[in-house]
């Protein structure tokens, strides 16, 4: 579809800076929220309202947060091809919803290395769920807009702005080679990293 409407957000982000406009653009367009852990403490402190990830999946956040998102429930409707009549009827069948939107970025490794963590600190600053997140909707940017940054914020706003709460094709798509050049990076840095320990 050339205009993907926005009415089903995913939002679990370290850098917290410009999340508060992208929540008041999102539910003034009467978009559902759903996120995670602190940044769900950020939403509900800024007088949203959002759904936790953990009442989506019927699964409590486990492993000290490594397990979070990682549920067919959450990576079925970041996904699902809204163009594809089976995937529909799959996501109706087993009483799914589809997401439109994943505003994710990612664990601060680069930062971690600076304050010279080691080895067990360090592995706790790699991001698992962030980098599956973001790499499964820059995927499927035909069906969904993916947001790896805050810096993108900007013209993500302009683009509901612009088309009545709808994000058009060619946004999409940028923002796809945008992500997979991010978590590309993200992968190189903690693979050099990890050879000079």
């Amino acid at each position: 579809m050339d205009y993907l409407p926005i009415r089903r957000a995913l939002l679990s982000v370290t850098d917290k800076s410009g999340l508060n406009e992208v929540c008041t653009a999102l539910i003034q367009n009467q978009a559902k929220l759903v996120s995670t852990g602190g940044t769900m403490r950020h939403i509900q402190e800024a007088g949203f309202p959002v759904t936790a990830v953990s009442e989506v999946t019927g699964f409590p956040e486990i492993l000290n947060g490594r397990v979070k998102t990682l549920h067919p429930r959450i990576h079925a409707g970041v996904l699902a091809d809204k163009d594809n009549q089976e995937h529909r009827d799959t996501l109706r069948r087993m009483d799914i919803l589809a997401f439109d939107l994943v505003c994710v970025n990612l664990y601060d490794f680069a930062q971690a290395l600076k304050q010279k963590k080691q080895d067990r600190e360090l592995v706790e600053e790699i991001d698992i769920g962030g980098p599956t997140l973001l790499r499964a909707g820059a995927k499927n940017y035909h069906s969904l807009t993916v947001l790896p940054t805050p810096q993108v914020y900007a013209e993500f706003l302009a683009q509901l702005d612009t088309h009545q709460g709808a994000v058009s094709l060619d946004f999409r798509k940028r923002m796809a080679a945008r992500t997979f050049a991010l978590t590309s990076s993200y992968d190189h840095m903690i693979a050099q990293a990890l050879n000079a320990n």
